[in-house]
């Protein structure tokens, strides 16, 4: 791996998708050193692949300048901004580049709402300038937790930092003006799908106050069910051919999936758990 810096002449790309919260995207990175086995962002990169390898970092250096431009544009309408729908903006290289604080300042400046999904505790060195923008727009930050297990964590997902510290992450978020979400997305079968992990993450949403719980089971489309039944005969091989019987393509088995969305619901009930985020939104958000 390594980190290919690059000029970019667009910060945000607008999409065009009803069902999505959002109406632009920014990313200040494209590829991700979280390395997530099933990540569906890994195969969306070849817009840019030609600058380097498929696992290098490629790192847009302008982004603030080029932001500023768009936002100081008189046609901006502070539509709501996904920051980083394709990577990571919180990953380890964030630690040296530094851009989101001041991509954080501009969203201030121009009271632009956003979205910033992360499974990194280097948010919470931003936390004083999110709380900021969170005083004069909307702000919401789902933090994604996929299992309670460290261990399952470090190879499902070797370069993010550890469940217990996303929980600890929501914790502190929680404390501040902007809304959060915890993100259970995708949720793993097999690996992370028992009744005890589930109770988990509901005592862990609820003790960490999150404003709603969204949850998702694993989709696996195109190159992703290879890559990812790879990774499973490699570190999984007992539970390969149960995969294989759940997955016959990229959707898991219907049955499968009622059972495990019944189950989840109760617990989601019983800890009086909001599922939805729809109303937070602001008007204008599309």
């Amino acid at each position: 791996m390594k980190y290919i810096e690059y000029k970019t002449e667009e910060a945000m790309h607008e999409i065009n998708m009803k069902s999505l919260p959002y109406k632009y995207d920014l990313n200040i990175y494209r590829g991700c050193t979280h390395e997530c086995k099933y990540c569906y962002a890994y195969y969306s990169q070849k817009s840019l692949r030609d600058l380097g390898e498929a696992n290098d970092i490629i790192v847009k250096t302008n982004i603030v300048e080029v932001l500023e431009r768009e936002l100081a544009a008189p046609t901006w309408e502070r539509k709501v901004v996904n920051i980083g729908g394709v990577c990571d903006s919180y990953q380890q290289c964030e630690a040296n580049y530094k851009y989101m604080p001041d991509i954080l300042r501009l969203m201030i400046k121009y009271k632009t709402p956003v979205i910033i999904s992360t499974k990194s505790d280097l948010i919470l060195r931003d936390i004083d300038l999110i709380d900021e923008l969170a005083s004069v727009t909307y702000v919401n930050i789902p933090v994604c937790i996929t299992t309670v297990d460290p261990n399952i964590s470090k190879k499902v997902e070797p370069g993010a930092v550890s469940p217990e510290k996303r929980f600890e992450v929501l914790k502190e978020l929680s404390k501040t003006k902007a809304y959060t979400g915890f993100h259970v997305m995708p949720i793993i079968p097999i690996l992370a799908d028992d009744n005890e992990t589930l109770e988990t993450m509901c005592k862990w949403a609820k003790e960490a106050e999150v404003t709603y719980m969204l949850t998702g089971i694993l989709y696996m489309s195109g190159g992703i069910r290879k890559r990812f039944m790879n990774f499973i005969k490699e570190e999984f091989p007992e539970h390969y051919d149960a995969f294989n019987k759940l997955y016959p393509k990229g959707a898991a088995d219907p049955e499968y999936k009622s059972n495990l969305h019944e189950r989840f619901n109760i617990l989601k009930e019983k800890y009086n758990i909001n599922t939805s985020y729809a109303k937070f939104l602001p008007k204008n958000h599309k």
